[in-house]
């Protein structure tokens, strides 16, 4: 499990040093930890001058970076060279980026135009977050995928606030002689959230779960099962109540 794993490399044997390095930076180069360190301070800086030195010196951090990103103050890098980039991506203030997978080189992968408002958690403890181009991620959402179960989110998509998406997060309750957190996470699949879905503020999606092209998610739902495209659901566990192709033909 992805947390024992994490406890494992910060209690176990070694140097503070290496554990920082394996835990934090994501590689035991000495070169890349003193700019990682470098551009830690700067993540601080506040201002016009904090925003123009990150995006001077930010962007040789990450796997890949596109031009034009901006990044706002306060915000927290794991393992940055598992993190993609593309052109014009905005990360708000107070956002983590927590690209923890050593089964990959591209844990989080946010395309072209992606925006992420502040305090916006992205977590992979072995798995994955992907973010279409032009999608917006909004205050306060967490998106969490661990055990190699991904999350995939298409483009052009409305993210809520306080928004709750978790592939991974359900564990094994089988036994009763052994407590639940060492009975291991289900594999479920992943969550799967298609183009052009808009989920108002504060939706859970569980994973196994798979938002179909065009639905509306109304706030504070509880997504549990699969959404056929163009649909709009609500409640908990959420339903669909109805379609949002309905008459269209009729006005063709």
């Amino acid at each position: 499990m992805a947390e024992k794993k994490t406890h494992k490399a910060i209690t176990g044997k070694g140097s503070a040093l290496s554990k920082y390095q394996d835990v934090l930076v994501g590689n035991r180069s000495f070169l890349f930890l003193l700019y990682f360190e470098w551009c830690g301070w700067l993540g601080v800086v506040p201002g016009a001058l904090g925003m123009l030195l990150r995006q001077v010196f930010w962007p040789r951090l990450f796997g890949a970076c596109g031009k034009k990103v901006a990044f706002g103050r306060g915000i927290v890098l794991r393992h940055p060279k598992r993190i993609h980039l593309g052109n014009s991506v905005v990360i708000s203030e107070g956002c983590i980026l927590d690209a923890r997978n050593s089964e990959t080189d591209r844990a989080i992968v946010l395309g072209r135009d992606v925006i992420l408002s502040n305090n916006v958690v992205l977590s992979c403890k072995n798995g994955s977050i992907s973010i279409g181009e032009a999608t917006g991620v909004n205050t306060g959402t967490i998106i969490q995928s661990t055990n190699n179960c991904p999350v995939a989110i298409g483009a052009d998509g409305i993210i809520g606030q306080m928004c709750f998406v978790v592939a991974g997060g359900s564990y094994n309750i089988d036994r009763l002689d052994v407590p639940i957190r060492m009975q291991g996470i289900k594999e479920d699949g992943g969550v799967d959230i298609e183009n052009n879905v808009w989920l108002g503020g504060k939706v859970t999606v569980l994973g196994g779960a798979t938002i179909g092209t065009g639905s509306v998610v109304a706030a504070a739902a509880v997504v549990t099962r699969s959404i056929p495209p163009y649909s709009i659901a609500k409640g908990v566990p959420a339903r669909v109540t109805g379609s949002r192709t309905q008459g269209k033909e009729e006005c063709a």
